[in-house]
């Protein structure tokens, strides 16, 4: 018999629509610390930060919403998802100089290596990737 599971490290949290967008890029910060690229991809933990910072907005602002935030560490990619409970998908718009917003999804699109949004039966999800630097990824299970 093969053992074909999928070893993986994850964590979650509720964040409230009071609860500041910087406590949710600090608690994902923490987490990420102990995965062993964090230090060597200091690249992709920016980006991963900036994604949640976005996404998270995006739940409090657009949504009207509590943000259900999942990270998850499946040994290649560091996988962020979002929950809320708008059904509306949001998508990159064209920048529109003349607005103070409405880059947040350029951003994540630039920033992650996938990312894709999908409705669930409370909502939706946006999910996004983030492949450490070949080399750099370890097994992911830090001591930390």
């Amino acid at each position: 018999m093969s053992d074909s599971s999928l070893r993986a490290v994850g964590w979650a949290r509720s964040l409230p629509l009071d609860t500041t967008v910087k406590a949710a890029r600090d608690w994902a910060r923490e987490h990420m610390q102990s995965l062993d690229w964090a230090e060597s991809s200091p690249d992709t933990v920016d980006a991963a930060l900036l994604t949640i910072s976005e996404l998270v907005t995006n739940a409090h602002v657009h949504a009207h919403s509590a943000a259900d935030l999942v990270l998850t560490w499946d040994g290649s990619c560091l996988h962020v998802a979002v929950h809320d409970t708008s059904s509306h998908l949001p998508t990159p718009r064209p920048v529109d100089f003349e607005r103070p917003n409405g880059r947040g999804m350029l951003l994540v699109d630039a920033l992650s290596d996938t990312w894709q949004a999908r409705p669930c039966p409370a909502g939706k999800i946006v999910h996004a990737c983030f492949r450490p630097s070949k080399g750099d990824a370890g097994d992911g299970a830090g001591t930390g």
